[in-house]
């Protein structure tokens, strides 16, 4: 029996949202202790990175989390948790102007740089892998990319089907397709995490326009200010501040659908049938095109990294963390956290 059989959402949270929203809503975003590293970029930048430490030579995942998420967003912590339990090693890089303040979580920090980040931007990523390889190159690395971070992951594992610095990774709720998740996040009930997520997108490209000349020729202020929807922002400011002609170049050349057929490295898509965040047309479409190192698990319910188990709710379990770091053990022939 597959593991997206075996999923079986709490009774207390049936539906999307319900499954969605309760992690943001009650767990804790300090689960564990990290070591902060910052990182100088080529371009002048800091790409903020907070390391879980454990034994030398133990393997380490690279952890990317999702839009306007970082390395305290809660499902980051419950798989640094799990993580810390295998006697493992983790990374959480934080996509740019992402990184919080470690004494006040819910605050990010700015960057150095006009650029932020996108769903399509890989060069962070490969630099951070670059330079873990190069620091441990006898080591065994994984990764996890959540939502954004799945889309990253997996266009960087397409563009680089010839590498061998990350052994096994795993995308969860993946929005393969970003035409098709920006107009399904123009329903009625999608409108719930757009407003929310396009204040503090909005905010951060008018900061950029405000502090950076060079920013400020690219983006469209007012309309930036009257965008409420994620095609009309990237249209007006993230599109055009990060070299593309606008929204559409930008989705159809950082939507990771197109670099699924590409993957060589083993790799496990788990998603929902009913993410409120990716139409499941699109869901179906990214798994026939994906190569065979692909395995794409679709469990019925889940919603958007949601998969809350367990039949009380003050102890909660969380299917998704528990099944990404099982997989990435197995296909490593790794067992209780020490090699076979």
């Amino acid at each position: 029996m597959s593991d997206s059989a075996r999923f079986e959402p709490s009774w207390w949270l049936p539906g999307p949202h319900a499954q969605t929203l309760w992690g943001s809503l009650t767990r804790s975003r300090r689960l564990v202790a990290f070591r902060r590293e910052v990182l100088e970029t080529p371009d002048g930048d800091e790409l903020v990175l907070d390391h879980l430490d454990g034994e030398e030579g133990s393997p380490r995942v690279i952890l990317l989390h999702g839009l306007e998420g970082s390395s305290y967003s809660v499902y980051v912590q419950g798989l640094v948790q799990e993580i810390a339990v295998r006697g493992w090693r983790a990374t959480a890089m934080n996509f740019r102007s992402c990184a919080r303040d470690p004494d006040r979580v819910r605050r990010m920090l700015p960057n150095r740089r006009p650029r932020l980040y996108h769903s399509g931007e890989t060069e962070d990523l490969d630099l951070l892998v670059r330079t873990l390889s190069s620091r441990e190159p006898r080591g065994i690395r994984f990764a996890i990319g959540s939502s954004l971070g799945g889309n990253v992951l997996l266009k960087w594992l397409g563009e680089h089907p010839g590498q061998r610095d990350v052994a096994a990774a795993v995308a969860l709720s993946t929005p393969y397709d970003l035409a098709a998740s920006g107009l399904h996040l123009e329903s009625m009930s999608g409108r719930l995490y757009v407003g929310h997520l396009l204040s503090t997108l909005r905010a951060k490209a008018l900061d950029a326009a405000r502090r950076f000349p060079e920013a400020a020729a690219k983006i469209d202020v007012p309309r930036t200010i009257a965008s409420r929807s994620f095609r009309e922002f990237d249209d007006a400011a993230n599109a055009p501040l990060h070299g593309f002609a606008g929204a559409d170049d930008y989705y159809s050349r950082a939507s990771s659908i197109s670099f699924l057929s590409s993957i060589a490295t083993p790799t496990l898509c788990l998603s929902a049938s009913d993410d409120p965040f990716l139409p499941l047309e699109a869901l179906e479409r990214a798994k026939a095109l994906a190569s065979a190192a692909v395995e794409f698990r679709i469990t019925p319910r889940g919603g958007h990294i949601g998969w809350v188990t367990g039949a009380r709710p003050w102890r909660p379990g969380y299917f998704a963390e528990r099944v990404s770091i099982d997989w990435l053990a197995r296909r490593a022939g790794i067992a209780d956290g020490a090699p076979r």
